[in-house]
């Protein structure tokens, strides 16, 4: 792939299965093949893992889209705490724009939550090949307690819904009761199965990630049939210290897969 100065960024709107009008940005070097990078659970496509990926596929000559999901960033819709497959089928409705605009995603890449909407799309849809998952939660019945509180069934169960707040006081989101069982009945053993053999998957994880630990990785890499595992030692959730270290790990993986199509 040559490098390609000339890439130039635009807005693109796309509108799901909802009539939500999904906001991203098209880093476009002409090429035919299109890498969609999802970002992760209360963030948006301008966080700093996802612009730098972008940014250095662009170098290389590969045309990205990055987008907010419903009730993120710039995209319409309200925020809800699961709706994990109802973003894989966000990210379908992002798929199929550009399969109508005769160009072609051949790599999803999703951080966090994204991570796992990547990998329930590929368990769903069947149409793209190489796909990245960084640091997705393998068990998603694990890390409910440490935002909601231990008692979180009990009260969601009273109340209807639980309210998060920050530090302040003020309420950041709320989280209805559809919402969490929602999360709680996604099972990502069981997509992970149907993921075709051949679709290429790599999960990259941080060892020091404090957030989901770097065990679910070891998890992906025991059921999901074609996959890599790479690890980066010190990373934390966000690879704050580490951005340099993903690049060279991501972007051969990516062109490999560029390749083979």
């Amino acid at each position: 792939m040559a490098q390609n100065p000339a890439a130039v960024q635009k807005k693109i709107t796309v509108l799901n299965q909802h009539n939500e009008k999904l906001v991203g940005v098209l880093h476009d070097t002409g090429s035919v093949e299109i890498v969609v990078l999802c970002h992760g659970f209360r963030s948006s496509k301008d966080f700093y893992t996802i612009l730098n990926l972008a940014v250095a596929m662009e170098k290389e000559g590969i045309s990205v889209f990055r987008f907010d999901f419903p009730g993120n960033g710039e995209s319409e819709g309200s925020f809800q705490y699961g709706n994990y497959r109802r973003e894989a089928d966000d990210l379908h409705s992002v798929v199929e724009y550009f399969n109508g605009a005769n160009r072609k995603v051949t790599a999803v890449l999703g951080h966090s939550k994204g991570g796992d909407v990547v990998l329930l799309y590929a368990s769903k849809y069947h149409d793209v090949h190489t796909v990245v998952n960084l640091s997705g939660r393998y068990n998603l019945e694990k890390g409910i307690a440490e935002r909601l509180g231990e008692d979180f069934l009990e009260i969601i169960k009273k109340d209807g819904f639980i309210d998060v707040k920050n530090k302040a006081g003020d309420v950041d989101y709320r989280v209805t009761e559809e919402s969490l069982m929602d999360r709680l009945h996604t099972n990502m053993h069981d997509a992970c199965l149907q993921i075709d053999k051949g679709c290429r998957v790599l999960t990259v994880h941080g060892s020091a990630d404090e957030i989901i630990p770097v065990e679910d990785a070891l998890e992906f890499d025991k059921v999901i049939p074609n996959h890599k595992l790479h690890i980066i030692e010190g990373a934390n959730h966000c690879y704050t210290s580490h951005q340099a270290e993903l690049t060279p790990v991501i972007l051969p993986f990516i062109k490999e897969g560029l390749q083979k199509n």
